[in-house]
């Protein structure tokens, strides 16, 4: 009740002080119209951040209570690597501010995710240091976070680090590199960061690493014995920092196989994960691909490492098919088909530009008949 009577007196005193400059600008001259305006201007902008932040707040803690269970996962790493239900999460790329996106895409599915997927790649930027704000809001949020760790060699400074091969030589067999240590001083402080946080992550290392087309750590740069070199040599500075707090995830495509070619060891990963998006037919080189010929074909060899397995991009195109049947068809499988699967991350992502010249919309939230379709599937899997 306190809130909200504040609230009403916020609202009260942003509409009077309203009033006031309008009247003031009506009565002013040319000469201070102006810095007028920016003032008027500048006072609604705040009025509206400080009503936005409050009402999003509120439901934080809503949120925050709902995923209560979740602080049992938070707090025991161990706990987490054996999940005892399949932990829904999501990732959208609107989160950069707040993750108000993720909470309105719980909204939309009547749900609330136990895990939120964020991005970030290796290198100098301040980007690209250890996520500590991100990942403070999300467990401020309830929710546990996970990490997809990118390691773009080319993005650290030359200056910086003399020891380094030039920029062009970098990705030509970097992975040796990263595993000879060269790169030990980022690893350092990203490990003794992620220490600091004191809570349960999932970080999920060079995905789809035996892609030879996509990214300058997959096989067209390395041999699987040196990606691996590198996965072991990064969990061994991790151990040595003495973090106990990251569950490592290990994301092969499943498409190109060679999983056991590039598996760093059953003591070096804790997850086995996929990405199953169906691009339907947006590029000339997909069609509709159903969830079993993504995934379900392939299940049997990535469930035989005897890991929990994360769905860490879980999405459809809505070009080419019936979106809202694949999301059903999906989720209807997954206890009885695909029992070993412990988590599905959706892929909310409004601007994808990371395969095609156009971009691509991966969001939910104004498909009615696909959110239908989640929905009734998400109470199956409860």
């Amino acid at each position: 009740m306190k809130n909200k009577t504040f609230r009403i007196i916020i609202v009260v005193t942003a509409f009077a002080i309203g009033i006031g400059l309008v009247l003031i600008l009506s009565l002013a001259g040319n000469k201070v119209r102006g810095p007028l305006e920016d003032l008027f201007s500048f006072a609604g902008q705040a009025v509206n951040s400080l009503e936005k932040n409050m009402i999003v707040d509120q439901r934080k803690n809503k949120r925050a209570t709902k995923l209560q269970w979740v602080q049992g996962y938070l707090k025991n790493a161990a706990r987490l690597k054996d999940p005892d239900k399949i932990l829904l999460g999501a990732y959208d790329n609107n989160t950069n501010q707040s993750f108000e996106s993720i909470i309105d895409l719980e909204d939309s599915l009547r749900t609330t995710f136990p895990l939120i997927h964020i991005y970030t790649a290796w290198g100098d930027k301040p980007e690209q240091k250890f996520p500590t704000l991100q990942v403070e809001s999300i467990i401020e949020l309830g929710s546990i976070p996970v990490i997809t760790w990118e390691p773009w060699l080319t993005d650290f400074n030359q200056e910086n680090h003399p020891e380094l091969p030039p920029r062009e030589k970098r990705e030509k067999g970097g992975m040796n590199d990263v595993a000879k240590g060269l790169y030990d001083f980022y690893l350092i402080s990203w490990a003794r960061q992620a220490k600091k946080i004191k809570s349960s992550m999932l970080v999920r290392v060079g995905h789809e690493m035996n892609d030879p087309y996509r990214y300058p750590w997959g096989p067209h740069n390395n041999k699987p014995k040196e990606f691996i070199a590198a996965w072991q040599h990064i969990h061994e500075v991790f151990l040595q920092q003495g973090v106990d707090n990251v569950v490592w995830v290990w994301s092969p495509h499943p498409a190109y196989g060679m999983f056991k070619e590039f598996y760093p060891g059953d003591a070096f990963v804790d997850y086995v994960g996929s990405g199953v998006l169906n691009y339907g037919t947006a590029a000339t080189w997909s069609k509709w691909w159903s969830f079993k010929e993504i995934f379900g074909n392939y299940y049997t060899q990535l469930a035989a490492f005897k890991k929990p397995i994360i769905i860490s991009e879980f999405g459809s195109l809505a070009v080419g098919g019936d979106r809202s049947q694949w999301y059903a068809q999906a989720l209807d499988s997954l206890k009885l088909n695909y029992p070993v699967v412990k988590s599905v991350i959706f892929f909310h992502y409004s601007d994808d530009r990371t395969t095609t010249q156009q971009p691509l919309n991966w969001i939910l939230t104004d498909d009615r008949e696909t959110l239908k379709a989640i929905r009734k599937g998400l109470v199956g899997l409860k």
